[in-house]
């Protein structure tokens, strides 16, 4: 009886020594206490979600532009880009939003394109940068690839590329073309890459005309019609020959300069066919091939350490940047001109700021024998001597 009893009383505390431990042990599963396999599969998910590689697993491709595909101009060249990779990713979706502004609607547009699968997300405006930056910690496991950014974060990266390059080029051929040595240049906002673009025009021009100007008006608007005709017009009445831009949409200032028989210097993209008389060149953006190779470098999980981690700026020797084609009306003694200080400047021998560079007040910002680095070019904040009006406060 005695050791009869003693055996129950063992076999009593194993047993219940055993319940324990099923139970802690049950207690220690994640998310216990409904069905373990969806509880658990879920915060999986949840942990993949910080873990995975940004940009991989995805399966779509959002795109979100501030105007439209078709504004002959930096929307359009930027859904060129989307097109090609279309093209290369067949098994991947495309999302294109249009028209997006560079408000809390960008954060909204890009958390849709999260839901609707996909994993890498181009905010391409200047303006969507600080929308991209909020939905990218939301979402560590989407990679962000925003164009021109001056910030980036663990999971976004930005690109852009040295534009002021061709821009150089196209100034130095509206300084060899130009009558008058006046030139205009019709700009949205004073941003660094804007004004790093007015400045480049004119000191390509200034390099054969010492005495050419470029007058600047600012429209505050990335793409007004009303104010671009009017900016034409009274830039053509001020004496210019010449019209070059810094806007989205380029069709306005091309056909109204054409209209007035002016010749016209254009942006983004090719608008060659709006000008057929007055048409000199103009600068291009060449996005397919590297959105292709972007979306490639994401989507096979090497975003992190890629050349696209940080800011990536593509130059006129990568043909990221180009310089549009030459119009009628340039003769070929200028188009072999041009084409010598573009290889030079591919070749590494000619830098379009190298110093000394004076800005309108006539102090020097680049000194005699220095070339300024790439960042140092983006953080511009000044016009330079030969540049006709004011920064907007």
């Amino acid at each position: 009886m005695k050791l009869s009893s003693s055996k129950s009383s063992l076999t009593g505390i194993i047993a219940a020594l055993l319940a324990v431990i099923v139970f802690v042990a049950g207690c220690s599963q994640p998310g216990s206490g409904g069905s373990s396999g969806g509880a658990n599969s879920g915060t999986a998910e949840a942990g993949a979600e910080g873990s995975a590689a940004p940009g991989s697993g995805g399966s779509a491709v959002g795109f979100i532009f501030v105007g439209t595909k078709d504004d002959y101009g930096y929307n359009q060249a930027a859904y060129l880009g989307s097109q090609a990779v279309e093209k290369a990713f067949p098994d991947l979706k495309v999302l294109r939003s249009e028209n997006v502004p560079e408000t809390a609607e960008a954060e909204r547009v890009m958390e849709q394109m999260i839901k609707d699968g996909a994993k890498i997300i181009f905010p391409t405006s200047y303006g969507h940068l600080e929308p991209a930056l909020n939905v990218a910690k939301r979402h560590p496991d989407v990679a962000f690839y925003h164009q021109g950014g001056l910030k980036t974060a663990a999971n976004l990266g930005t690109y852009f590329g040295t534009i002021w390059e061709p821009v150089y080029l196209a100034g130095v051929t509206a300084g060899k073309m130009s009558k008058t040595g006046k030139l205009g240049y019709i700009v949205s906002v004073p941003i660094p890459q804007v004004l790093l673009n007015v400045n480049a025009f004119e000191l390509g021009a200034k390099s054969v005309n010492p005495d050419a100007t470029t007058s600047v008006v600012f429209t505050g608007s990335w793409c007004d019609p009303g104010q671009q005709a009017n900016a034409v017009n009274s830039l053509l009445d001020g004496g210019a020959d010449v019209i070059s831009q810094h806007q989205d949409c380029s069709k306005t200032i091309v056909e109204a300069a054409e209209r007035r028989g002016a010749m016209t210097v254009g942006y983004h993209a090719d608008s060659s066919a709006l000008a057929p008389k007055g048409w000199l060149t103009g600068s291009e953006w060449n996005w397919p091939d590297l959105f292709v190779d972007m979306v490639r470098t994401a989507a096979d999980g090497g975003f992190k350490g890629s050349v696209y981690d940080g800011k990536y700026r593509g130059m006129l020797k990568d043909d990221v940047v180009r310089l549009s084609t030459f119009g009628s009306a340039v003769p070929d003694e200028v188009k072999a001109f041009v084409e010598e200080r573009k290889q030079e400047i591919v070749d590494g021998t000619l830098h379009p700021f190298a110093g000394p560079v004076k800005d309108q007040s006539g102090q020097e910002r680049i000194a005699a024998g220095q070339a300024p680095t790439t960042d140092e070019l983006e953080a511009m904040d000044y016009l330079v001597e030969g540049v006709v009006g004011s920064i907007p406060q």
